[in-house]
């Protein structure tokens, strides 16, 4: 009897990929989406980079709203949009690539609670290239808040 096939992906997300968050946030700092920006811990070992977005783009009624990004040497990565409303209620979605049970490796948390999942494509895993998705996601969100005033 033959062995089950070896799983080749990393089980693992691995450690902060430390020069492709200081890569987008130079992005962030020069899109007019963002306010401003911050590593968590700091920018020597990043682990999170948060970029809060311009609160004059969204209507009153979201009170704030940001992006956290995690990325890894594994080529996998986090990217999370979270807006808070004046109602108290929060409305997020999330693009994800790492291991899990739940979906295929690269996936998104459907919004406006991240529980469902779905499986996603990517016409590319490059950073800038999931950031230009990810903004342009985000630009479609505040124009249908806009819609809906």
């Amino acid at each position: 009897m033959n062995p089950p096939p070896e799983d080749k992906a990393p089980r693992s997300t691995g450690p902060p990929d430390r020069q492709t968050l200081l890569l987008l946030e130079r992005h962030l700092v020069s899109d007019s989406l963002v306010a401003e920006t911050a590593f968590d811990p700091d920018s020597y070992e990043p682990r999170l980079l948060r970029g809060l977005l311009e609160a004059g783009r969204y209507p009153d009624s979201v009170t704030a709203a940001r992006l956290d990004i995690r990325w890894f040497t594994t080529g996998d990565f986090s990217v999370h949009y979270v807006e808070e409303h004046e109602s108290g209620e929060r409305w997020e979605c999330r693009w994800d690539r790492h291991p899990n049970t739940h979906n295929t490796r690269l996936h998104f948390h459907e919004p406006p609670s991240t529980t469902e999942t779905t499986d996603l494509e990517l016409l590319s895993l490059h950073p800038l290239e999931v950031y230009s998705t990810v903004c342009t996601a985000i630009e479609q969100r505040i124009e249908t808040l806009w819609s809906a005033e």
